[in-house]
């Protein structure tokens, strides 16, 4: 299609250029007699006052300028010294030494752990006027100067403790559900630890399993900071339910009959993984590529996981042993050994003879040997045959004996309302030990490096 192009002929050109003339004149017009008008404002503009020296001089408000102070936070890094903040904070030699005396006078500066937060008041001509270093758990150093020197002071924690009762459904990971029911995603791994003897965290939950748990938080200046002990818990696995009661002055838990739910052998050595392996007279292999028999469990789990002990027992080997890569052997009673493969490390401590109680960090999981990828091989071993670690069925603990049987109902009966509710009685006394309101009054924490008396 072409374009018509539109030609303006002399008659237009003689109509538009007096219009425009007419336009412009009238634009002229209205601005001049927009300044007129603003000029005769009874607010004209006036012009800015030349500069001079005496603007400039210090007024009424310069003192709170000069005594206002400029806060710096940080945190202590790794491998850093209270003398090297200090530095960074204008002190050196003489001055920095000082203020490192007066900080040690108050804390063992031994104590001090990377990711200390501090934080600095500095002058208007950028002098240290103020210093704090706060330690986490437990309170910290308030540093002012005094003349020449420094005056430092320990500022404990108020620390306190109450009773939570949370209640939820699993709905994915326990810390994940947890956190939904509105509880601490930490409260996770103390359930696991109550219960791990009668259920594997890494294969036996079931998604809608309800869980109940009556647990101490501890609270630092008012706000949570950990989750102490765990007075009960009630779980629904799949229809199973399990419970555990907290009683007596140690802390072991007892089922709904007074029965200990400790047993010899853990249900798996690691908290939280997943089984990729089981125990098999023919696997094939996934580095050999051929079929061999696979004596043990595999977990799945990432580089440097704790690994725990099972059972107590005394250690029999660490170090290389073949295709298995580092392995720690323990012997147990009534002829058992248990053998952890794989692993990245071993745990301070452990070496041949070394006594080991259930429970403990013997080494972290790796994937040396013949391994496809990060993950610990477990395996029991019974009068020198080896056994599917699933199948243990762990001897009990001696149980409640008898004269406290009537107190441990008592104080049961109290705990299962107390879950079946949701709600917390005032006073709670675990048998055997003070009244819970007791723990209730706020404490302050211990300084770091101080005797307890």
């Amino acid at each position: 299609m072409q374009s018509t192009r539109v030609k303006l002929g002399p008659h237009f050109l003689r109509l538009a250029l007096p219009l425009g003339l007419l336009l412009l004149a009238a634009g002229l017009f209205l601005g001049t007699y927009s300044l007129k008008a603003f000029s005769d404002s009874p607010y004209p503009l006036t012009p800015n006052p030349p500069f001079t020296g005496r603007a400039a001089m210090p007024t009424e408000a310069t003192p709170r300028l000069v005594e206002a102070r400029i806060p710096v936070e940080d945190k202590l890094l790794r491998g850093e010294t209270v003398t090297e903040v200090f530095g960074k904070l204008g002190l050196h030699g003489a001055e920095a030494q000082s203020a490192t005396n007066a900080l040690a006078g108050a804390i063992d500066l031994r104590t001090l752990k990377a990711g200390s937060v501090w934080t600095a008041a500095l002058n208007a001509d950028a002098s240290l006027a103020a210093f704090t270093l706060t330690l986490a758990g437990d309170g910290r150093v308030e540093m002012n100067r005094q003349g020449d020197g420094w005056a430092a002071a320990w500022k404990p924690f108020t620390r306190s403790v109450v009773v939570r009762a949370l209640r939820g459904r699993l709905d994915g990971a326990l810390e994940t559900s947890i956190r939904q029911a509105g509880g601490p995603a930490s409260l996770a791994w103390r359930m696991a630890d109550v219960l791990q003897w009668d259920i594997d965290f890494n294969r036996d939950l079931q998604k809608g399993d309800g869980f109940e748990v009556l647990y101490q938080e501890i609270l630092l200046e008012g706000k949570p900071h950990d989750v102490g002990q765990i007075l009960a818990v009630s779980y629904d696995n799949a229809g199973r339910r399990l419970e555990a009661y907290r009683f007596g002055e140690s802390d072991s838990f007892y089922d709904g009959d007074g029965r200990p739910l400790r047993k010899m052998f853990l249900r798996s050595p690691l908290r939280y993984s997943r089984v990729t392996s089981r125990f098999s007279n023919r696997r094939f292999h996934p580095v050999l590529k051929i079929y061999r028999p696979h004596y043990g469990v595999d977990y799945g789990t990432p580089t440097g996981t704790p690994v725990q002990v099972t059972a107590n027992g005394v250690v029999v080997s660490t170090g290389w042993d073949r295709g298995g890569g580092n392995v720690v052997k323990v012997r147990h009673a009534g002829g058992f050994v248990t053998a952890y493969l794989h692993l990245s490390r071993f745990a301070k401590g452990i070496r041949p003879g070394a006594r080991v109680r259930q429970g403990d960090t013997i080494a972290f999981s790796g994937a040396t040997g013949l391994a496809s990828g990060p993950h610990l091989d477990y395996r029991v071993q019974h009068n020198g045959r080896w056994i599917d670690p699933l199948s243990l069925k762990g001897v009990r603990d001696e149980p409640i004996a008898t004269t406290a049987l009537a107190s441990f109902r008592s104080w049961r009966d109290t705990l299962r309302v107390s879950l079946a509710r949701g709600v917390v009685p005032k006073d709670l006394t675990i048998p055997g030990e003070q009244p819970q309101r007791a723990i209730l009054r706020g404490t302050p924490a211990r300084r770091p490096g101080a005797v307890a008396r």
